[in-house]
């Protein structure tokens, strides 16, 4: 395929999978957004008012961009493990692997739907956000390429489970018992440097801490590990996870019988 006929395969990708989540938006968008106003309302404002400052900014300040992180990330892996598993259960995957349409084309296109739906629902979220406390930029580049890449680390991962997933039990096995305990222990209602020093060094190995904290440090000022190592890692992450998704995609795995 020429450079055109891809732009235009991954264009058409990309309008599909944004079709999708925009015409059941009383699914995918209200749902997660009135999930966390029940955060915002249950830790920020009745448990929050009893724990008192936090780190300098007051409990629901605190708390806020992780829990905005939250949103994307859980909307950003649900969004493409939903669509992904739904093609190859309808088997209208099999179309785009007897195309020309490259491996690498098919992964972007639909990791760029996961990041469109993260990113949207993550912004409904923050100006939700503002109806219970005030939020300023520190920093708006760390603040939305923080947001941009850990979508894209997550959209990965939904498709990396899509592809191995035989039913549609196994979309929901990863996350019940990986990605919501990751999310719950990685930082997003507390600072790790509250922790005793071994379980302070376990909570480095969850990925989740360093997108939470980048995220609040761009948003905050402040953050419990530094914000290069978490581009580092989150870079890392997402490398080995598109690695991992083009070796499945280009080895058939799940897809081809």
């Amino acid at each position: 395929m020429t450079f055109k006929e891809q732009l235009v395969a991954l264009m058409t990708i990309v309008r599909k999978e944004i079709r999708r989540f925009l015409r059941i938006w009383v699914q995918t968008l209200i749902p997660p957004a009135i999930t966390i106003v029940l955060y915002f309302v249950i830790f920020g404002q009745l448990i929050g008012a009893r724990i008192g400052d936090m780190a300098g900014f007051n409990y629901m300040q605190y708390i806020v961009p992780g829990l905005i992180m939250m949103s994307v990330i859980t909307n950003s892996y649900g969004n493409v493990v939903s669509s992904f598993f739904s093609n190859k259960f309808q088997r209208c995957i099999e179309e785009l692997m007897v195309s020309p349409t490259p491996e690498y084309i098919i992964i972007i296109g639909f990791v760029f739907g996961g990041v469109a739906r993260g990113i949207l629902v993550g912004s409904i979220v923050s100006v939700l956000a503002l109806f219970f406390t005030d939020l300023s930029l520190f920093h708006a580049g760390v603040t939305f390429s923080i947001v941009i890449l850990t979508a894209i680390l997550f959209s990965l991962g939904g498709f990396i489970n899509a592809i191995y997933a035989n039913k549609f039990d196994d979309i929901s096995i990863v996350p019940t018992f990986i990605l919501t305990p990751l999310t719950y222990l990685g930082g997003v209602f507390y600072s790790i440097d509250m922790l005793p020093p071994f379980w302070r060094m376990v909570s480095k190995a969850n990925p989740i801490v360093y997108m939470v904290n980048g995220f609040r440090y761009g948003i905050l000022g402040i953050s419990d590990v530094g914000i290069g190592v978490s581009y580092g890692m989150i870079i890392i992450f997402i490398l080995g996870a598109y690695i991992w998704a083009y070796t499945l995609m280009r080895r058939g795995v799940g897809i081809r019988s």
